[in-house]
């Protein structure tokens, strides 16, 4: 089946290309597999931007190494949805691997009128939290039975989980935040025309859908850094105040080359820092992400637009173009 989004996710999408750049890139794809041994390998794999949970709408099953992800941010206004059973999701854990916890246990219940039309628009510069159902485009009775139940008071999240085709139902159909550009054009249309926390009903080329936006925030940015605009404002001592560095090398690696102002963010030790990445960095501030080649913390910059943060730079190339491009007296390795 062709995927939902406009093209597929590619790990090296941000890589230069050129034949003089040959020898880097095939640097960059062996760091990339010698990544795939460590023990959080097949969560790496999936790691992108969550609404990639559509790119595979398929059922039943879906290979566990290939499978994309769905993560939920933690970082957004708490959205007045019910109080219920919600997964509470590592953006390192595939779904597969993801446990049920009990999430806005004292949120009071949704009352408001459940509605199956558009609403409002204005949304070009938002990003928005969905959820959704999916049912096969021949099977209208049972769309209509959902959206009878949910106008009983049925949570959507507990219908998708039952009966929804899209790979997100282990998440209670959670796909994320969406962001103009990132779907199908129907499923866009819905979704930014959607007012909050109502069901709207919606039909693409892989069936219908019931889909409800539970959050909006303002868009965020992840870019590429070239290493020598990073150079280049490391001059500044100014620049080390008004920026958050993170280095996802691991210690052996810092150990030999090392960039100053940049704190230490091993990627395997993902469980002892994630949960606390917003105490100690602040999401209104511009964060550069480091580590060898550029792929590690292109996955770490994705992760952290989930969490919030507004201006995420990647450097290109990593530590390695940095000794090339802007710094030879940086040891290579």
């Amino acid at each position: 089946m062709p995927f939902l989004f406009g093209s597929t996710h590619d790990e090296f999408c941000h890589l230069h290309t050129g034949v003089e750049r040959s020898a880097e890139i095939w640097r960059q794809r062996i760091d990339d597999i010698a990544m795939r041994s460590l023990p959080m390998a097949s969560a790496l794999r999936s790691l992108a931007s969550p609404i990639f949970v559509l790119h595979n709408l398929r059922a039943p099953s879906i290979d566990s190494a290939s499978r994309p992800p769905s993560f939920q941010s933690s970082f957004h206004p708490k959205p007045s949805f019910s109080s219920r059973q919600r997964l509470r999701i590592s953006p390192f854990s595939s779904p597969s691997s993801v446990k049920w916890s009990s999430f806005m246990a004292d949120a009071p219940r949704l009352q408001s009128r459940v509605c199956f039309s558009a609403g409002i628009s204005g949304r070009e510069n938002k990003e928005l939290l969905v959820q959704h159902l999916l049912v096969g485009e021949d099977n209208l009775k049972l769309l209509l039975e959902l959206q009878q139940r949910i106008s009983g008071g049925v949570d959507l999240s507990d219908l998708a989980v039952e009966y929804s085709l899209c790979p997100s139902k282990e998440n209670g159909g959670m796909l994320g935040w969406i962001r103009k550009g990132q779907t199908v054009p129907e499923f866009e249309e819905a979704v930014f025309n959607a007012p909050l926390n109502k069901v709207v009903r919606c039909k693409t080329k892989y069936g219908w859908h019931l889909l409800q936006v539970l959050s909006e925030r303002e868009e965020s940015i992840l870019q590429d850094m070239d290493p020598e605009d990073l150079h280049s404002k490391m001059q500044d001592p100014g620049f080390f105040e008004e920026a958050q560095l993170i280095d996802v090398r691991e210690p052996e690696e810092v150990a030999q080359a090392s960039l100053p102002g940049f704190k230490v963010l091993p990627l395997r030790q993902f469980g002892t820092w994630g949960s606390l990445i917003t105490e100690e960095f602040d999401p209104q501030k511009d964060t550069y992400v480091l580590c060898h080649h550029g792929v590690r913390s292109l996955q770490v910059a994705q992760w952290l637009q989930t969490q919030g943060f507004k201006k995420v730079f990647n450097v290109a190339g990593g530590i390695h173009a940095y000794s090339v491009k802007a710094d030879p007296s940086v040891p290579k390795y």
